[in-house]
């Protein structure tokens, strides 16, 4: 199963005065499986690009292919394919709206057709996946803090089963402990049942840690695309565009101008403390 997006384009106000290309030619494979992060300053196209993925957007020019179909075929299925490739929003209030949050979580698999009973099952499963307290089933979506809410619009789309998961900053506005527990909570699925996952986010560390693909978006375009290591030895490149490498990145090239022979593609604090003890036991020795 895959994403295939051939040389798409999307402009806002196309033939007006307020006209602007948000996305130009496009073309990227993303593959089973993957877990892939998406980077770029504000206005850079990423969140117009991830809602072109599950057909919340219309291409100006250019093709789609989900699994092989083109999505722009007449007669296509977009209901099947948001139910395939689910997308979380960056505000949850966006996406919470009935009265108590099992009731919400169970909302997408009824709206596929299936009976009640499945439906219910569907959402204690997704619900215990985000690892959502189970004495809060049945309280207002609305009474949750930010993370809470952030669990259950993600637990609802799961409840759907897709293939594809696209969470746009999920972890926005969170403290670092809310952050580093849906993070691991999306690892953790990704480990265990290879869904697919698309992260947008601003936090290089976030992105360095998690992800195995990296897709930098500058001005509508793919200005780099692959592995962290390989995207982040273009730091400099990223600073002009308005962004940046992890912080350990830097400490590793601050390290070497000082005279310690670290290598300098370290993306992870773990990286960081294994090269730097591995230089320090040769030096021991």
């Amino acid at each position: 199963m895959s994403i295939i997006l051939d040389k798409v384009n999307y402009t806002y106000s196309a033939g007006t005065a307020y006209e602007i290309q948000a996305l130009k030619d496009i073309n990227l494979k993303i593959e089973d499986g993957e877990f892939i992060g998406v980077i770029g300053h504000t206005g850079s196209g990423k969140s117009t690009l991830i809602q072109h993925l599950n057909g919340l957007m219309h291409a100006t020019s250019g093709d789609i292919y989900y699994n092989g179909a083109d999505i722009y075929d007449e007669g296509y299925d977009m209901r099947a394919l948001r139910s395939k490739v689910g997308l979380v929003f960056q505000y949850p209030e966006h996406q919470l709206f009935e009265t108590t949050i099992f009731d919400d979580v169970c909302y997408g698999p009824m709206n596929q057709g299936l009976p009640k009973n499945e439906a219910g099952l569907r959402a204690f499963e997704a619900l215990r996946s985000v690892g959502f307290p189970e004495e809060l089933y049945y309280q207002s979506p609305f009474d949750l803090s930010g993370g809470q809410k952030r669990r259950v619009a993600i637990a609802g789309v799961l409840a759907m089963k897709p293939e594809v998961l696209i969470l746009d900053e999920p972890t926005a506005g969170l403290d670092p402990k809310g952050r580093d527990e849906i993070l691991d909570q999306l690892a953790l699925m990704h480990k265990e049942r290879g869904i697919t996952i698309i992260l947008v986010s601003h936090s290089m560390e976030d992105v360095a840690k998690y992800v195995g693909r990296i897709i930098v978006m500058n001005q509508g375009s793919v200005m780099y695309d692959g592995i962290p290591k390989e995207v982040f030895r273009h730091y400099k490149e990223l600073e002009a565009v308005g962004l940046a490498a992890p912080q350990v990145t830097y400490l590793m090239h601050e390290l070497q101008e000082v005279g310690i022979p670290v290598r300098t593609d370290a993306t992870t604090v773990e990286e960081a403390k294994a090269e730097i003890l591995r230089v320090c036991q040769g030096r021991i020795r």
